[in-house]
């Protein structure tokens, strides 16, 4: 039996960092994730560094890690007039990350749809992580978090992550991110697998650099291939097979992170403890 020691959701940061990390001390919450900046777009942002050093107190204090995540428009796979500011969003994001005392900043493995040989996209992709990553000496990492097959082949399994991973320029500075919905929706695990998933991430050393998980139930069946989360229990998966995912020994010191809907009027705070009963 696997105790969770960081559970939590997706806060927003409209009353700034420090006020995202006194709602989830606020709701329970041990862990949460939020968007350095507005999530639209690619614009750097000039962020508040006496916001960002509250942040990381707080959370020190209170036992609290948290997680950033790039904006929408983040595609590691970006090419022509994206690319650069896509390093430069990037690398803005990771300062934020330092600064708030965050493990790190999630950012999707990457969209390409430039033709049918996949080794031009992994180039494409390698090649932005080793520019953003040139001359990054902060403690944050970017942590690449696996698809569900929308609009791309490529991302969706553990192997692909650890490949990438071992041929940028700078490994120690990455990580990994779990989402189970697209770990569902891509079709890599069914419901049924998850020990053979997990045997074959341990002996491929994907666990050994997975950083955070999204504890995500799917809308849509495995294999769909369709990225929509349901709530923990509410969904395609079930709350048993995804008890069994949490009862792994490598989430026990990790952030988990909810990104299910929240009910109106109301927050993740029930969910939370639901999500701590099932480990």
């Amino acid at each position: 039996m696997t105790k969770l020691r960081h559970v939590g959701c997706h806060i927003s940061i409209k009353h700034g960092y420090s006020g995202a990390a006194q709602t989830a001390a606020a709701i329970g919450a041990t862990a949460f994730q939020y968007f350095p900046k507005n999530p639209r777009g690619l614009a750097i942002k000039d962020f508040s560094a006496a916001d960002a050093a509250a942040c990381a107190a707080l959370c020190r204090e209170r036992g609290i890690r948290s997680i950033a995540h790039t904006t929408y428009a983040t595609n590691l796979a970006a090419e022509g007039a994206l690319r650069e500011p896509t390093i430069r969003s990037l690398r803005n994001d990771l300062e934020i990350a330092e600064a708030c005392g965050s493990v790190g900043v999630v950012v999707h493995f990457g969209k390409w749809k430039g033709g049918k040989d996949p080794l031009e996209g992994y180039k494409i992709i390698i090649s932005a992580l080793n520019e953003t990553l040139d001359g990054w000496n902060g403690s944050a990492l970017l942590l690449i978090e696996n698809q569900a097959g929308e609009g791309t082949s490529i991302g969706a399994t553990m192997e692909e992550h650890v490949s990438i991973r071992q041929l940028t320029a700078y490994p120690e500075k990455i990580g990994f991110c779990l989402d189970t919905c697209h770990l569902f929706a891509s079709g890599v695990w069914n419901g049924d697998n998850w020990r053979e998933l997990l045997e074959n991430g341990r002996a491929i050393g994907y666990m050994e650099h997975l950083k955070a998980l999204h504890l995500n139930d799917s809308v849509y069946p495995t294999g769909a291939r369709r990225d929509r989360h349901a709530n923990i229990g509410a969904g395609a998966i079930g709350a048993e097979p995804l008890a069994e995912l949490l009862r792994s020994s490598e989430f026990a010191a990790l952030p988990v992170v909810l990104e299910t809907p929240v009910p109106v009027e109301s927050s993740h705070q029930a969910e939370i403890e639901f999500v701590r009963t099932l480990a």
